[in-house]
């Protein structure tokens, strides 16, 4: 009876370890297991979080070329612009010369008949009178034209010049009220804004019923403004605004009594 317990007990004493030691390798499998996972995971993560990043970089290049192809259709455009602001001021040079070529080939040519007319008096006198009828609105027109030439193209000392001398001339012809008109406009272009104010008020005084009355009160106003004349700037603008209620001037005129308040 002694050997057989002692030998049961003998084995149960080596499978005590062994069954240990079973537990101990599934254990380890699992932390094994655990760290994988917790890797795996990571890796995930850390991929995920390199696509974002990438995605998020893409975007970023691409929006940044868009940006640039922006920029460059942009220039295109302004250079194109710059072309045609060229070309048109080449254009507007040439229209220029034209027509200072145009005016001096008139003036030579009205030169010209001065002269001839002034040899035909000298050898005919009824010829020079017949010529010389004030009726004959010819001359005085085309003095009127030459001097309105001379304002368009902004020379406005000579243009000052002719209306003046287009005035003395043919005070009875039918341009006087608007070459009294750009008269004003030349000297105030000039800085002259006294005797803009005086050519403008005189323009008034003389032709009541000018159609461009409501547009002489405006820049009669604009004289005064020049000349620090404060309360007949409020004067003149309250009386155009009276006068020509529904003109362009009298909303300008509105719009500056406003402001001034």
């Amino acid at each position: 009876m002694l050997k057989p317990r002692a030998f049961l007990l003998f084995a149960l004493c080596f499978a005590a370890p062994a069954q240990a030691g079973l537990f101990s390798d599934d254990e380890a499998r699992d932390q094994v297991k655990q760290l994988d996972a917790g890797v795996t995971q990571q890796q995930d993560a850390l991929r995920q979080q390199m696509e974002r990043t990438a995605g998020q970089q893409t975007k970023s290049m691409l929006d940044m070329q868009a940006q640039l192809d922006a920029l460059k259709s942009e220039i295109r455009n302004l250079r194109g612009q710059n072309e045609e602001l060229a070309h048109g001021l080449q254009d507007a040079e040439k229209r220029e010369k034209d027509f200072y070529v145009d005016l001096d080939t008139r003036l030579r040519h009205f030169e010209s008949a001065e002269k001839e007319k002034a040899a035909q008096a000298a050898s005919n006198p009824v010829v020079a009178a017949a010529s010389s009828d004030p009726n004959d609105p010819a001359p005085g027109n085309r003095a009127y034209e030459t001097a309105y030439g001379l304002f368009k193209v902004a020379n406005y000392a000579k243009a000052v010049n002719a209306f003046q001398e287009f005035l003395n001339k043919y005070p009875d012809s039918v341009h006087v009220p608007n070459a009294n008109y750009w008269l004003g406009d030349a000297q105030f272009a000039l800085q002259d804004y006294q005797d803009a104010l005086d050519t403008y008020q005189g323009l008034l005084k003389a032709v009541p019923g000018y159609p461009k009355a409501a547009e002489v009160l405006f820049n009669i106003a604009g004289c005064q403004q020049e000349l620090k004349q404060d309360a007949a700037v409020k004067k003149t603008l309250k009386q155009l605004i009276a006068k020509y209620p529904a003109s362009e001037p009298a909303a300008k005129a509105k719009k500056l009594l406003a402001g001034a308040k």
